[in-house]
């Protein structure tokens, strides 16, 4: 059992030096641009499924609560947590519109759009992506694997180089934590 331990780390890890080695512009990327939507007062939806749905909810809470440092409160809202919303818009419109509908309402011109898709391919996210770019908001995407659809769905695309639902979930919450160091700099300094 300790050779699985150690080789589930090993794994980790690998993905993890990919990720400094592949990726570090695009999380750069991200950063400046979610540091000039707080800044500039706009907002950041987060969405995604099952997992990217917690991922979502956790990064929103690190916005409007703190990460590590004080600092005033972000307007930061995941979509994944209102389950009147969620079953009202997917009993009236279907699944696969619980996103775009939230979009629609909440987003604005200037805000962020923040996906979280291990496969890259949840059509509710996708339609959720289109909805903001139709609104003029800016759309990042976290992804797995290929980055299935939503790739070419966001302004900006973070794939993680791993077929592993469990590496790729590790790496998005990482990221999250990395963007939030990255955002209570700006703002403290």
């Amino acid at each position: 059992m300790k050779e699985r331990i150690a080789k589930d780390i090993r794994d980790g890890i690998a993905v993890k030096e990919r990720i400094l080695l592949e990726l570090l512009p695009q999380i750069e990327k991200a950063a400046l641009q979610l540091i000039a939507c707080v800044q500039a007062g706009k907002k950041i939806l987060f969405f995604g499924n099952g997992g990217s749905a917690s991922d979502s909810q956790h990064i929103a809470a690190e916005f409007v609560g703190r990460y590590e440092k004080e600092r005033r409160a972000l307007a930061a809202i995941a979509l994944t947590t209102d389950t009147s919303i969620l079953t009202a818009v997917g009993n009236d419109y279907g699944f696969d519109k619980i996103f775009s509908r939230q979009v629609e309402a909440l987003g604005q011109k200037g805000d962020i759009a923040f996906a979280l898709s291990t496969s890259g391919n949840s059509k509710n996210a996708i339609l959720g992506l289109q909805k903001a770019k139709e609104l003029g908001m800016y759309t990042i995407g976290l992804m797995g694997r290929d980055g299935g659809a939503m790739k070419s769905a966001v302004d900006l695309a973070i794939v993680i180089p791993s077929e592993k639902t469990s590496r790729i979930q590790e790496s998005h919450i990482m990221i999250g934590h990395i963007l939030c160091e990255r955002i209570d700099e700006a703002l403290t300094c």
